[in-house]
């Protein structure tokens, strides 16, 4: 065994930088390599090997002490203080430039995760690894990543991965065209077109963060999750995979694939396990139906239940609209199992404001406007049309005379309707019953003006016009020619004709709200590229390196005689060109 120590000539601060032969057994020399020496180890020991802070050990190498570089061959190990561990089957390295290039199987080491790959660089002066030909990373917490391209920024315990970049974990996929993971704490920074996929959920967005340690995300451009039944689209989407939940802001759609339903808002919030949701801000709710939608409009939507059993509220200043339907009502239920729909009353024990007079509930069908404390309407599931109507309290229907300047107007305690094609078809006032009437003839001629009251009243309508009309205990009543109509009975105690509050279309809804004003998202900048791993400064150190020998001679030569050189990519090298 022989111990050898290549000594420094002198003893300068540039020639102290020179690699340093720890052990070597055996050293020969190549007649046709005058500068080079064989390094190889023996039985026992590997060829060992220093350079400022970091140790080399393989089975044989080549050292070109002119140019302070060394080729490392055979299970070639390097350690950089306790933090860097790299094997692979071949190594260059240049004392000059501190640049290393590893070969064959790659696996670079540091606590807390494991980079492998064919090929690898590894600059010292920047503390950084770079692959470019598709490598590898596990980390015991966030899974394996993969991708074609990498770079680790050791002083930051920083990866960035770019092309088809793909993180496995046990509990879901990410995938990516670029991803800045940051190993210590768990955190990636997601751009270009991402998506995370797992049992319950596929996310996607073109900018966005995942914390892998707590499994909670924040996503902006273009981000959507799909919860199979349910697809949330917002600006920006916080997501918590531990507790099921998902927050939206601005320009959001949540899509009820079963149930053909799509709410939108400008915040909101989904429960996946709970099957909840919850929408601000214009919150608007729309049931695709095969022949007309219908459009939900309040202050706060909640939408609850399993799918087919949905169940939407809507509170404060609730709105609903269809072709032939729409209402107003301090707030608005619908149970979309049974096809029932709620319109709902202020309790006016709690506040005697005189507004509350225009907050009962309201219902236009065609011609008709039907009011009362509370409305209910009934629809069949199966085909979507209209079934039957309840008001409880306070009833009160008025239909404008079609040729005249008066109302047809029908009140009582509670009223039943029967719908046909979606439209009015028989009505039965229950107690307390008023009428007032304008009768025609058969030629639209107006014969006089029917008033009366009764214990109860049946109506049936053909067209939207009363056809048949049936009182029980009539309680007095007179029909009037129109010139003798007294003007102070043109109307029924609680006449409150509310036209101009009606919405005559999916706009209108949104006509009595405040100017929106979005939020400003904040949270995640805009990408900005890194500098390049073959940046000015690692060039000029290559370029520098050059012997000088080398300047006078021939391109030819020159292109292979800087051995630190010949793993750049011969593009980036100045004396290439």
């Amino acid at each position: 065994m022989i111990l050898m120590v290549i000594t420094l000539t002198t003893l300068n601060a540039q020639e102290r930088r020179k690699i340093e032969i720890q052990f070597a057994p055996f050293m020969t020399f190549d007649e046709s390599k005058p500068d080079a020496t064989i390094l190889t180890r023996d039985n026992s020991k590997q060829v060992h090997i220093k350079h400022e802070g970091i140790e080399m050990w393989c089975d044989e190498a080549i050292y070109d002490a002119k140019q302070d570089f060394i080729e490392a061959y055979g299970k070639v190990k390097i350690k950089q203080g306790d933090t860097i561990n790299m094997v692979s089957k071949y190594v260059e390295y240049s004392g000059k430039t501190k640049l290393a290039f590893a070969s064959g199987d790659v696996i670079l080491k540091d606590p807390s995760s494991t980079i492998t790959t064919d090929t690898l660089f590894f600059d010292r002066t920047k503390q950084e690894a770079f692959f470019e030909n598709n490598g590898k990373v596990d980390r015991d917490t966030s899974g394996t990543i993969t991708s074609v391209i990498g770079r680790y920024f050791m002083k930051t315990k920083k990866y960035q991965f770019v092309k088809n970049v793909k993180l496995v974990n046990p509990k879901y996929i990410i995938e990516s065209n670029q991803l800045d993971f940051y190993s210590v704490s768990g955190y990636a920074f997601l751009y270009g077109p991402t998506t995370i996929t797992s049992k319950t959920s596929v996310i996607y967005c073109e900018r966005g963060f995942y914390n892998t340690s707590e499994d909670t995300g924040y996503f902006v451009k273009k981000s959507k999750i799909n919860y199979n039944e349910r697809i949330v689209e917002g600006d920006s989407i916080y997501f918590d995979r531990n507790k099921s939940y998902a927050s939206a802001t601005n320009n959001i759609t949540i899509t009820d694939t079963l149930n053909n339903t799509i709410v939108k808002g400008h915040y909101g919030e989904v429960f996946r396990d709970k099957d909840s949701l919850y929408i601000t801000q214009r919150a608007l709710a729309i049931t695709l139906q095969e022949n007309d939608s219908i459009f939900i409009h309040s202050d706060t939507l909640m939408v609850t239940g399993k799918p087919k059993k949905r169940i939407i509220r809507a509170y404060y200043n609730a709105k609903v609209y269809k072709s032939d339907l729409s209402g107003l009502a301090d707030s608005i239920h619908i149970n979309q199992n049974i096809g029932l729909t709620q319109l709902i009353n202020i309790d006016k024990s709690k506040n005697k404001d005189v507004f509350l007079k225009k907050k009962k509930p309201v219902l236009w069908n065609i011609q008709n406007q039907i009011t009362g404390d509370s409305i209910h309407l009934i629809s069949n599931v199966k085909t979507e049309n209209l079934d039957s109507l309840k008001v409880f309290n306070n009833a009160f229907v008025i239909n404008k005379d079609s040729l005249g300047d008066g109302y047809n107007q029908i009140s009582g305690k509670k009223l039943f309707g029967l719908f046909q094609d979606n439209s009015l078809s028989t009505i039965d006032v229950i107690k307390n019953a008023e009428t007032l009437y304008y009768l025609r003839n058969e030629f639209n001629e107006l014969v006089g003006i029917d008033k009366s009251k009764s214990g109860a009243i049946k109506i049936w309508l053909t067209n939207n016009a009363i056809d048949e009309m049936k009182k029980s205990n009539q309680i007095g009543g007179k029909t009037y020619p129109e010139l003798e109509f007294p003007e102070n009975e043109k109307i029924i105690r609680g006449f409150n004709w509310r036209e101009s509050e009606r919405p005559k279309s999916k706009l209108d809804l949104f006509k009595d709200d405040p100017p929106l004003v979005l939020k400003v998202i904040k949270g995640l900048d805009a990408y900005v590229p890194p500098v390049e791993f073959f940046d000015s400064n690692l060039l000029d150190r290559i370029e520098k390196s050059e012997p000088k020998s080398s300047i006078k001679k021939s391109k030819k030569f020159r292109k292979n005689s800087n051995k630190s050189a010949r793993k750049i990519p011969k593009s980036l090298l100045k004396n290439n060109k």
